[in-house]
């Protein structure tokens, strides 16, 4: 599974919400084979190249083109929550896609 996580800069947001994702996907074994912290111009235009795009809650519609590629968007209200970011993987149904 590739995951991209995004915020409005790239830079200390995205690489802190990164690190909150990165484990709670190992927490669950959760397979990854990249992970690539981004601004959210960049994560846009490139979203469809991923399987799951995690950004701040009030970031997720603009990528309403990659969710109609079949991407999985996963917004967080607090990006520094390892327990939001569980819950958020558990109800976006990734283990049962990518768990095979």
């Amino acid at each position: 599974m590739k995951v991209v996580v995004s915020c409005a800069n790239g830079a200390g947001t995205s690489l802190m919400m990164k690190m909150r994702v990165e484990k709670a996907l190992k927490e669950l074994n959760v397979p990854v084979t990249k992970i690539h912290h981004c601004s959210i111009s960049e994560g846009k235009s490139t979203a469809t190249t991923y399987d799951v795009v995690f950004c701040p809650a009030n970031f997720v519609s603009m990528f309403k083109d990659a969710e109609a590629k079949g991407v999985i968007i996963i917004g967080m209200r607090n990006v520094l929550s390892d327990v939001e970011a569980k819950e958020k993987i558990i109800a976006s149904g990734i283990i049962e896609k990518f768990c095979v």
